[in-house]
């Protein structure tokens, strides 16, 4: 992998995972432009996750240190017998809604891993994917004027992001642009919808990582591709800062659906693409 494809993997990478454009789908389609296959990349994609992660606690770093402290004073309330006091301690109920959501995240990702794995053997789910992806953020446009902010938000809406998301382990089908559907169809304030989608992340992005080490470490990793590793990783924390950026205006301004477009083109083409190359008998995964 030279320097160019390792900072190209790592400027899509940082835009697609927090714009609702899919990096899954869209890294997949680059691997198979460039040559690459997976295998050979788990260990830098791995590390390219780790990257995106920078950006998230560079623009939610309040919001992360006082989900931290606030688990500390947790567990002392808890082991005091006081409870968990969640009506008088609104950071303390944001992050169990964050925990909420993981659990079916989580439970999706290990039970039908395999699943999902199997469909990035052609491009063709890729394209169906981008394609739902445009629908769903045309949905999600036409929801989300309310002022229901984290007062309000409750159990339930928690873990139906958290299902959407789960979902989005499907290749081609966003994971900022399905849980942003959910949390809108919730009437979720948008400023508010935004930061809880960017903060359940973490917890989906670094599991998604975790899970991918075991097999990242099996292939083993040149040292002549630290470099290019490094770079992709800059790159990568740099596009998701203005990724995020970016994403907290288009919500906000009501522009959801301007990406709607693009995915339904890209994956149109995609189907067009899989269906002459199935004519065709050619593979092209």
């Amino acid at each position: 992998m030279t320097y160019f494809e390792a900072a190209i993997l790592g400027l899509v990478q940082g835009l697609a995972e927090f714009l609702p454009i899919s990096s899954s789908g869209h890294l997949a389609l680059l691997e198979q432009v460039f040559g690459i296959k997976e295998d050979q990349v788990l260990l830098f994609a791995v590390l390219l996750h780790v990257g995106t992660l920078v950006s998230v606690f560079i623009v939610y770093w309040k919001d992360i240190w006082e989900l931290i402290l606030e688990l500390f004073l947790t567990i002392k309330d808890l082991c005091t017998g006081k409870g968990l006091r969640l009506k008088e301690r609104p950071v303390r109920k944001l992050g169990v809604l964050i925990i909420i959501a993981t659990i079916p995240t989580g439970l999706i990702g290990i039970i039908g891993g395999d699943f999902f794995d199997s469909l990035y053997t052609s491009v063709m789910p890729i394209g169906i994917g981008l394609i739902i992806t445009g629908f769903l953020l045309f949905l999600a446009e036409r929801f989300g004027d309310s002022r229901r902010g984290l007062e309000q938000m409750n159990f339930r809406n928690a873990f139906f992001i958290g299902l959407v998301q789960g979902v989005a382990i499907c290749p081609g089908i966003s994971r900022s642009g399905s849980t942003l559907f959910g949390s809108l169809i919730c009437n979720l304030d948008r400023k508010f919808a935004v930061k809880f989608v960017f903060l359940i992340s973490i917890p989906s992005i670094l599991g998604s990582a975790v899970l991918e080490v075991p097999a990242a470490l099996e292939n083993g990793f040149d040292m002549a591709q630290l470099g290019p590793v490094l770079v992709g990783m800059v790159v990568a924390a740099v596009s998701g800062l203005i990724a995020i950026k970016t994403m907290i205006k288009v919500v906000s301004d009501k522009k959801l659906s301007y990406f709607s477009y693009y995915v339904w083109a890209l994956g149109a083409i995609v189907v067009i693409y899989g269906i002459f190359t199935m004519i065709s008998g050619s593979n092209p995964a």
